[in-house]
């Protein structure tokens, strides 16, 4: 497998928020500062500080009122084994063939390509304490798990990668690099205070306002508020051991909500993310970036602040310093999810978003176990077939769809309104279609390279094994489609 170094970008330099100023790598005190990722899984930004009304997050409020909060990050792939494998690499999930969600746990494992390493090496080098553990509670029952926290690399790595499930066994005095990892989204059941009412749900327009949907988001909501009381704890601890003004915390999810639309997929409710960095004494409180963000752009930056140098091949870039380089744009993907083959690139700036759809000729809500599954997704189709969707509602469904898309964001943050025929925005089309191409070529994106079948029916065959279900609306969503034709 080749990698190309992705092509340098002109574009201005991007003054530092940095209090004070720093040079390069130097060291700013003697003491190595902690790294501490607060990792979430399945969450989009319904968070108070980025506008969330329906509910409160207050903790996760404090962290970003006394560090940086990030508006624009997004992940390099919409599901977790990909984007999971990008972010502990600093490597699109692309470049180094991990873009097939959990293609390596058949027959046919993955090897990275020689010269990456994953980032915990690079802090254990350094002399850090690495660990990553679970979290789990809620307002008056927290605790840290001892046992491994989720990795879901997609690659072959050696499982003693970690010291540990948390700081609490390292040296006295030894800096650690530490992952907890919380439920997020995905803990539906939380048990909260104050849960939310469904009546006062706010749905995207592309979903129907429904019972069954309704009552879905507020168990979300739910699990929100019941992360944000983990993340209470969790600063709480860092307070307690005294260790809080040494730590840097970085809040992150490893992409968006899971929902039809959303998981999977390269819209905003899939990509977009929430990104907080509090970092004391160096990011002024209350900072606040638009600039455009990529996931694995945290980790080289976890790299910075440690000051350890970050290796020449890395894709991510610094957030912080002199040789902190603003993105045009960013890169998302999504490729295979476990027995639905799918290739699907986006180019998203501040304004546009271009979606390539490499097979438009299937369905964009195509067939998949783990989604068929979810009592949204049924109740979704129960509606379609008894045409209770609007034209927007079922659009996910359709046999078909465009080869090409193109979102005005500004304008149409929801994206419905499709501009890619638009004679007015042809320019933009052609200049991101091409900067996608460019994209391409230059990171060698191993998803142009067709899954050998083998790879594909082992893979699907350890899948059959895991899930030992079989979804008898498979049947009645192609006899839909076969009619729509």
């Amino acid at each position: 497998m080749n990698r190309r170094t992705f092509m340098n970008m002109s574009a201005a330099g991007l003054a530092s928020l940095l209090l004070p100023k720093v040079a390069g790598n130097a060291k700013q005190t003697a003491k190595q500062p902690n790294i501490l990722w607060i990792m979430v899984e399945d969450m989009s930004a319904h968070i108070s500080c980025y506008g969330e009304t329906t509910i409160k997050t207050p903790n996760i409020d404090r962290l970003a009122g006394q560090g940086a909060m990030f508006t624009n990050c997004f992940v390099t792939s919409p599901v977790c084994s990909p984007s999971r494998s990008a972010m502990i690499t600093g490597m699109y999930q692309t470049t180094i063939g991990a873009h097939n969600h959990r293609s390596s746990r058949g027959q046919f494992p993955i090897n990275l390509p020689s010269e990456v390493r994953l980032l915990p090496e690079y802090f254990r080098q350094a002399g850090y304490y690495v660990c990553n553990g679970n979290g789990g509670g809620n307002v008056d029952n927290f605790s840290f798990k001892q046992y491994r926290g989720k990795t879901d690399y997609n690659f072959v790595y050696d499982k003693s990668l970690y010291d540990g499930f948390d700081w609490s066994k390292r040296r006295k005095d030894q800096p650690f690099f530490a992952q907890i990892q919380l439920h997020g989204g995905k803990n539906r059941r939380a048990t909260v205070p104050h849960p939310v009412d469904p009546a006062k749900v706010k749905l995207p327009p592309y979903y129907p306002d429904h019972p069954i949907l309704r009552q879905d988001w507020a168990e979300y909501l739910n699990s929100v508020i019941n992360t944000d009381y983990e993340v209470g704890h969790i600063l709480n601890r860092l307070d307690e051991e005294g260790i809080a003004d040494n730590t840097i915390v970085i809040f992150l999810t490893d992409h968006g909500i899971s929902h039809a639309r959303d998981k999977q997929f390269l819209y905003e409710g899939g990509i977009h993310v929430p990104l907080i960095i509090r970092w004391p004494g160096k990011i002024k409180p209350g900072t606040v970036r638009d600039d455009l963000i990529s996931h694995i752009d945290i980790s080289a930056s976890s790299l910075y602040m440690a000051d350890i140098p970050v290796p020449d091949y890395m894709e991510g870039r610094v957030l912080f310093g002199p040789n902190c380089r603003p993105r045009e744009y960013i890169i998302s993907g999504r490729d295979r999810c476990d027995e639905t083959n799918e290739r699907i690139r986006g180019v998203r700036t501040k304004r546009y978003k271009y979606i390539r759809n490499f097979f438009p000729y299937r369905a964009h809500f195509q067939y998949n176990m783990y989604k068929s599954q979810k009592l949204v997704t049924k109740t979704l189709r129960e509606l379609l077939y008894d045409g209770k969707l609007n034209e927007i509602q079922a659009r996910i469904f359709n046999p078909t769809r465009p080869a090409e898309e193109l979102y005005d964001l500004e304008n149409d943050k929801w994206e419905l309104n499709n501009l890619a025929k638009s004679p007015r925005h042809q320019d933009t089309l052609v200049k991101l279609r091409n900067i996608l191409e460019h994209w391409i070529k230059q990171t060698d994106d191993q998803g142009q390279y067709p899954e050998s079948m083998a790879a594909y029916h082992d893979n699907c065959a350890v899948l059959d094994k895991i899930n030992k279900l079989r979804d008898p609306q498979k049947k009645d969503l192609m006899e839909w489609n076969k009619n729509r034709k």
